[in-house]
């Protein structure tokens, strides 16, 4: 960066959040496009808007503790990092992972204000989640855990406050026991968690909404380029909700996945990923993606997750976890024929690796992007909430896709406006800051 200004909220945020380097990652990632947009508005600087863009409107830490079925009294460190309410709510999930911790939440909360932004619904943005892992625990304790998280954390969200949902780790279960303790707590039935039950306030579309969005934005990147999904030969990373229903959508519009992942290892199946078995082994029996490969014939597995980018294939959907496809990875993705990379994982790729897929011409959709489906549906549930409404499966897939489409509107648009034709990545930047901004300077200095 050579503006002043923005080296100066930079060098700011690096001694504020000192070793938290993904929430320095992700701010460094905006501010590098949003010179141009300062240099066209001088009262976004006079105003500070880039210095308190940057700092959380309120940052919340507690402790949870709770007990195991065995008696055990265990202590987790509960967050909720509630970042921009300048357009609506603070809208943003929850995550309970061991590898959860301050710097991780800053960054999805951080780039949640950017995509909420951009599905053009009332969203702020926010994060949060604790440092309890899910995984091997039963019922019973998942929901202690539970329990004990939202008794501290209801005093702080509500309808019109905060509308968190679920994320890595918080599922239909443990949305369920959350919202059970918020509504005794509270004594109402509001629609203050989004990824609700469909029996109790869900909404149709929500399990399929990030995969299914995600392809639809990288339909138009596709077009943009003259061609479509037919035929060409897919690998995505992960193997949950997104990874899962990125796969549905692209396999139903002609294109062949042949590649997944889990934390373990990845597979590929060159005749095409079966989907139900996928499902059956992930969404049923909670197993590993490698258990895949003992049922079909035509499938390899592979241990270390990290080899699935060296599996030749026309597109990449990391859909897995920040960081993933680092320089060495794109290069590799680059030399096989990748022609389009649509993340659906929040910050999978490094601004090493971005480099380089620009360098070689390969269509890139910025996360902030290419997987805000799962909000936009998010906020289409709030909505359905409010006025006590349930839309068909039809209705809102068919929402879901102008949105998507919208926003990739918007983030061509923004780069063509402020010199940077093509680049999605400034372009997703750029179009949700000014909005934000101008609803900041609206409201004066809060």
């Amino acid at each position: 960066m050579t503006n002043k200004y923005l080296n100066s909220v930079m060098a700011t945020v690096m001694a504020r959040n000192t070793g938290q380097t993904e929430f320095q990652q992700a701010v460094k990632e905006v501010l590098d496009s949003l010179e141009p947009v300062l240099e066209k508005h001088p009262e976004y600087v006079e105003a500070r808007i880039v210095d308190r863009i940057v700092e959380p409107e309120r940052q919340i830490m507690f402790r949870v503790p709770w007990q195991d079925d065995k008696g055990q009294i265990h202590v987790n460190r509960g967050f909720r990092f509630e970042f921009n309410s300048a357009i609506g709510p603070y809208k943003g999930g929850l995550r309970f992972h061991p590898t959860v911790n301050a710097s991780i939440l800053k960054f999805l909360g951080f780039e949640q204000v950017f995509k909420n932004a951009l599905t053009t619904l009332a969203m702020g943005g926010g994060k949060g989640g604790a440092d309890f892992d899910p995984k091997g625990k039963s019922d019973n304790e998942v929901m202690r855990f539970c329990q004990s998280f939202m008794s501290e954390l209801f005093r702080h969200i509500g309808p019109d406050t905060d509308v968190p949902a679920g994320d890595i780790g918080v599922g239909g279960r443990e949305i369920g026991f959350l919202f059970g303790q918020y509504k005794k707590l509270t004594n109402t039935f509001t629609g203050v968690l989004t990824g609700k039950g469909l029996e109790w306030g869900g909404s149709l579309v929500r399990n399929e909404a990030t995969g299914y969005g995600l392809v639809y934005f990288v339909t138009r990147m596709l077009q943009a380029r003259g061609t479509d999904w037919k035929g060409k030969k897919v690998v995505i990373s992960g193997s949950g909700n997104v990874a899962i229903y990125a796969t549905e959508k692209a396999q139903q519009i002609g294109a062949k996945v042949i590649a997944l992942s889990d934390s373990n290892g990845y597979i590929v199946d060159e005749k095409g990923i079966k989907l139900d078995t996928v499902k059956r082994i992930k969404e049923v029996e909670r197993g590993r993606i490698k258990e895949y490969a003992a049922e079909h014939n035509s499938a390899e597995y592979h241990e270390g997750w990290q080899g699935i980018w060296t599996v030749p294939c026309d597109m990449a959907l990391p859909s897995a976890t920040q960081n993933e496809i680092d320089k060495a990875s794109a290069e590799t993705l680059v030399k096989n024929g990748c022609i389009a990379v649509g993340e659906g994982a929040n910050m999978p790729s490094t601004p090493e690796a971005i480099d380089i897929f620009h360098d070689a011409g390969v269509s890139f959709g910025p996360a902030k992007a290419a997987n805000a489906g799962g909000v936009a549906i998010s906020a289409l549930e709030m909505c359905q909430n409010s006025m006590r409404l349930n839309w068909t499966f039809e209705e809102v897939d068919e929402r879901l896709k102008l949105i998507m489409h919208s926003i990739y509107d918007q983030s061509v648009e923004a780069a063509e406006a402020y010199g940077m034709k093509g680049n999605l990545v400034a372009g997703a930047n750029i179009a949700g800051f000014v909005k934000i901004a101008n609803a900041m300077m609206a409201q004066g200095i809060v």
